[in-house]
């Protein structure tokens, strides 16, 4: 993309990003907040968790970048190495 947008909802709008691919955005972004919040909470640099949990730094940094996305058996070892899990709830309507 060469065009500059003036405003944030321009650049949105130019994506024509589906309401599906907008929710899983967004749950990653709110993911990946989370996952960050936790580990600073537990005291912990990147590679702390990574002496930790047996990944390496460099993948940390790349999941809290959003560059790339961790699956499910890291996600749940990062987890628990800063003391947390998932929750599944209902959507608000």
């Amino acid at each position: 993309m060469s065009e500059k947008f003036e405003t944030w909802e321009e650049f949105e709008k130019e994506l024509n990003l589906t309401p599906e691919e907008e929710a899983r955005i967004n749950f990653e972004t709110q993911l990946l907040k989370a996952i960050i919040e936790a580990r600073k909470k537990a005291n912990m640099t990147q590679e702390q968790l990574s002496q930790k949990t047996g990944i390496k730094q460099s993948a940390i940094a790349r999941f809290e970048s959003g560059k790339q996305s961790p699956n499910t058996d890291t996600l749940f070892r990062i987890l628990e190495a800063v003391g947390c899990t998932l929750k599944i709830v209902p959507l608000k309507k």
